[in-house]
């Protein structure tokens, strides 16, 4: 029996299992992604999750078959390099060598891939979306991101399809952490929300969200500190969230109208926490945006909730073997 690791590489949290043959779950950790330093600082807290995980599995790390990571950033496969990570910290425009430096502190093979896509083709696999011939994966969490699945298989386009968190959704509109402005991820990502909750708190606007975050022991504004904000009425988060679905909602249903996709699989920290109530208002704020309105996706949540990047990253090194 080979057995493969996988890491979820998010902006807020590493998530690292190991895997049998047959995709069940031997091992896992959780670790914080680092808010400070840069790539070699998360290097060593993704080969300290995943030691954490072969221990909890009864297995030495070289022993693996090999690990797989998913990234957010521009990932290049071939060469195992990423770039251009805003979530993460001191990530530059230039590609970084992730594969070879984690591999050598894991002692062995490591595959590195989109993270959202390796996540939406686990989806695809064994989970939400393994009932149809084509959908959407958006993932919502500290930023956007976005997969393509047609005909049963992801569609890759020249490298970047499937960019959700990069369309448009108001022209000259805020400015994004890519650099561009109006983008989605500007208005829906969970660090663009941080960083727009933290400018009005000092402005002076009334907010429970700090004090829920010092409660749970965060020093950011986790999907777990929204979520109990807006269980409190809390007004600013519920104006931001209320912002972010009608973004959601603009963004999602052009895809739809551009792509004519069966369904829509939520998935993502946001996404995941708000559930199926979540998913039910994207889909709502999808509606009136709609060419075909009496037609809509199926918008379902991800089953595999916060497993399924690491499970889709595990699915990497098997298809790369």
């Amino acid at each position: 029996m080979a057995l493969r690791g996988g890491i979820d590489l998010g902006g807020t949290k590493i998530e690292a299992v190991v895997v049998d043959d047959e995709s069940r779950v031997l091992g896992s950790a959780r670790h914080e992604t680092p808010r400070d330093g840069g790539p070699p600082d998360v290097v060593r807290e993704l080969a300290s999750a995943l030691h954490e995980a072969a221990s909890a599995a009864g297995v030495d790390p070289a022993e693996l078959a090999g690990v797989g990571v998913g990234s957010p950033g521009e990932v290049d496969t071939a060469e195992g390099t990423v770039a251009r990570a805003a979530n993460l910290p001191g990530w530059s425009d230039a590609a970084f060598p992730l594969a070879a430096a984690l591999g050598e502190q894991l002692g062995t093979r490591v595959a590195v891939g989109n993270d959202v896509r390796l996540a939406v083709d686990a989806e695809r696999l064994l989970g939400a979306g393994r009932t149809y011939r084509s959908f959407l994966g958006v993932w919502w969490g500290t930023g956007i991101g976005g997969a393509v699945v047609f005909d049963g298989r992801l569609w890759l386009g020249r490298g970047s399809a499937g960019e959700l968190g990069h369309i448009v959704v108001r022209a000259e509109g805020r400015l994004c952490p890519c650099g561009r402005k109006g983008c989605l991820e500007a208005y829906a990502g969970r660090g663009a929300m941080e960083r727009r909750a933290r400018r009005a708190f000092a402005k002076g606007a009334k907010t429970n969200l700090f004090e829920l975050m010092r409660k749970q022991k965060r020093d950011r504004l986790t999907s777990g500190v929204w979520a109990a904000a807006l269980v409190r009425g809390d007004e600013l988060a519920t104006r931001l969230i209320d912002r972010a679905v009608w973004a959601l909602g603009v963004g999602v249903g052009s895809a739809i109208n551009l792509l004519d996709l069966e369904a829509v699989v939520v998935g993502g920290g946001l996404g995941t926490r708000f559930g199926v109530p979540g998913a039910e208002r994207i889909a709502a704020a999808m509606q009136p945006h709609l060419f075909v309105p009496d037609r809509p996706p199926a918008v379902v949540v991800s089953e595999l909730d916060d497993s399924g990047g690491a499970l889709g990253a595990a699915l990497l090194v098997a298809d790369t073997t």
